[in-house]
């Protein structure tokens, strides 16, 4: 992305090309402290992405396989897998243009190799926004379902899933563009940073108020029961470690791009922002692992899904 560092540039990227011999690296900086860069080779990116390519292949292909899952729930799953794989499959065409251009085997015009990188980048951009509005989509859906059981389906019905599916894809585009466009504004890279804490911000109250839902009605399970309070006591233990997974996944995946984002607004030039720009690989590296994390947690823990993925 023309903002985020050269290092993932297909025109830079010719002239400083990150080294891959080594997994740390101390990088020199001639005005400040020397720097700890994590050099993520190339093979590690293809390889993180094909994982998460197959994954997510699979859940798509299962989903549309299965007409039992045909609904809101696993769309926007699906969905959310379509996007984590654009991920996928942009950091790897990036990547692969990348080496091909550097061996030599790919020779093109500056200008055809610009708007190659520009359409990459829309499309990293566009899959990463498309990603996090399913996520919050996911959220809110088990939250309705949970909390409003009896309107669910008169709610969340799948006219209205299909009409927020379409609105996320276009929003997803036209943020992308604009992004990719106007990087050089502070505008724009504060509202990228405000839109991921809101969605995590969303994402931890309506998972927190679920998890409290869930506790109350073992609480009312137990006494009925007259279980024993360790029990009920374990299930609290059990969705909050759930819930810390499901966050802490998210926060860490996604936070360093965002915050790479933010200290570009807030200390472009002072030297120990600088060595965090250089990480920027590393960054990308963990978007695509939770690409590869999300089926994991969203769509692989359905018993259903997977006696599908069986057939398939």
């Amino acid at each position: 992305m023309p903002a985020l560092g050269s290092q993932r540039r297909l025109l830079g990227s010719l002239n400083c090309t990150p080294p891959a011999t080594l997994p740390l690296t101390l990088a020199p900086n001639w005005t400040g402290p020397q720097c700890l860069e994590v050099s993520i080779p190339n093979g590690l990116f293809l390889s993180l992405g094909l994982v998460s390519l197959v994954e997510n292949v699979l859940v798509v292909a299962a989903i549309a396989k299965n007409r039992n899952l045909h609904s809101p729930m696993y769309y926007f799953i699906c969905c959310l897998a379509m996007s984590d794989l654009l991920v996928s499959v942009s950091n790897v065409l990036e990547t692969a243009v990348m080496l091909l251009l550097e061996a030599g085997v790919l020779a093109t015009q500056a200008a055809v190799v610009q708007q190659l990188d520009n359409v990459i980048d829309v499309l990293i951009c566009g899959s990463m926004v498309s990603s996090l509005c399913f996520l919050g989509a996911i959220a809110v859906d088990r939250y309705i379902s949970i909390f409003y059981a009896l309107q669910y389906h008169s709610v969340v019905t799948l006219p209205r899933a299909w009409r927020i599916i379409a609105a996320i894809w276009v929003a997803s585009i036209l943020t992308s563009v604009l992004f990719i466009t106007y990087y050089n504004h502070t505008v724009v890279l504060l509202c990228l940073v405000g839109f991921f804490i809101a969605m995590l911000a969303l994402m931890a109250v309506l998972y927190v108020h679920m998890l409290a839902r869930a506790c109350q009605h073992a609480r009312g399970i137990a006494r009925l029961q007259k279980r024993q309070r360790p029990i009920h006591q374990g299930f609290g233990l059990k969705g909050a470690a759930t819930l810390t997974i499901l966050l802490g996944v998210f926060f860490l995946c996604w936070g360093p791009f965002f915050l790479h984002l933010l200290l570009i607004v807030l200390c472009p030039q002072h030297p120990t922002c600088g060595c965090i720009f250089k990480n920027f690989n590393l960054f990308l590296a963990l978007i695509i692992c939770n690409a590869i994390v999300d089926p994991l947690i969203y769509a692989f823990r359905s018993q259903e899904l997977r006696k599908t993925l069986q057939e398939v």
